[in-house]
């Protein structure tokens, strides 16, 4: 089975390829190598690798600043999406693409159902959610959404914290945003063993339990602390949205139901807190190697 992904230096692109399962042939490209807003480079790669599947991991992530640049948020987001969709249904390919919680208001006080009205609050949840209906347009094509996504490599919360904890006196962190951690190493998993039991349509997939932004940096501090990551504790303080005013609106309660995916892969994900730990732990191996 031949494997296409996009976005391969990404967190996300890497993850997949280290948790690639036997019998795939896998071919990761960057940005550089496959702009996937590129009809021609498109069809050309296509054409060179003629893939079974092609795993959408690029995308265009910088949330505020989608809102002064919702040109390029929905070319990448939307209109690449659909270039993929009609590439791959042409060569009888499946295209497996992730999205995220942003496609919600928030509004809600229990975990989304796949099935419950989207209502992005900015930018780029619109251009995510339009790549959704892009990909669904095609019956075998897999939406993966997922929310709060990390890993030892990248530039995510997790390591954006870990800085600012070594460099400043206290951090202060939104305490009224709650949704669920996710190691991208978790969602690169659930995303083969999806792709095994061939799945089809909207799946959401994150680790397991519920956080705060606040409770995240307190468990972030803690663990590297634990690990030797971090030499001093430093105050985190909890603020409100209001007092941390940025370009896009955030949703307030975005966590996902994952019943349906855990179901189909035989188990739920571990605990956020567990990959959190284990995340920190392949960080602090890496800078000892």
């Amino acid at each position: 089975m031949k494997c296409l992904v996009t976005g391969g230096s990404g967190q996300l692109g890497r993850a997949l390829a280290e948790a690639r399962p036997a019998g795939f042939q896998l071919k990761a490209l960057t940005h550089a190598q496959f702009d996937i807003a590129d009809p021609v480079a498109m069809r050309r790669i296509m054409e060179e690798f003629s893939p079974d599947i092609v795993i959408n991991a690029a995308a265009y992530t910088a949330v505020d600043r989608a809102e002064s640049e919702s040109g390029a948020a929905f070319r990448i987001n939307a209109e690449a999406v659909d270039l993929l969709t009609q590439e791959c249904a042409s060569r009888a390919a499946r295209l497996v693409h992730f999205s995220t919680d942003f496609v919600f208001d928030g509004s809600f006080s229990r975990p989304y159902r796949t099935d419950d009205p989207t209502a992005p609050l900015g930018v780029y949840g619109a251009s995510k959610l339009a790549g959704e209906r892009s990909a669904l347009a095609h019956p075998a094509n897999l939406v993966v959404r997922s929310a709060w996504v990390y890993a030892a490599e990248g530039a995510n919360f997790v390591r954006t914290m870990l800085r600012l904890m070594a460099e400043r006196e206290e951090v202060r962190v939104v305490s009224d945003q709650v949704g669920t951690p996710t190691h991208a190493r978790s969602l690169a998993r659930a995303t083969w063993g999806l792709i095994g039991c061939k799945a089809n349509g909207i799946h959401q997939f994150t680790d397991a339990g519920v956080a705060s932004w606040y409770d995240f940096a307190v468990a972030i501090q803690e663990e590297a602390r634990l690990l030797g990551l971090l030499d001093r504790n430093v105050p985190v303080v909890p603020i409100a949205t209001a007092d941390y005013p940025a370009p896009a609106r955030r949703p307030a309660y975005s966590v996902l139901d994952k019943s349906e995916t855990w179901r189909l892969l035989g188990t739920p994900a571990n605990h956020w807190r567990v990959e959190l730990r284990h995340m920190l732990l392949l960080l602090k191996g890496a800078s000892n190697g």
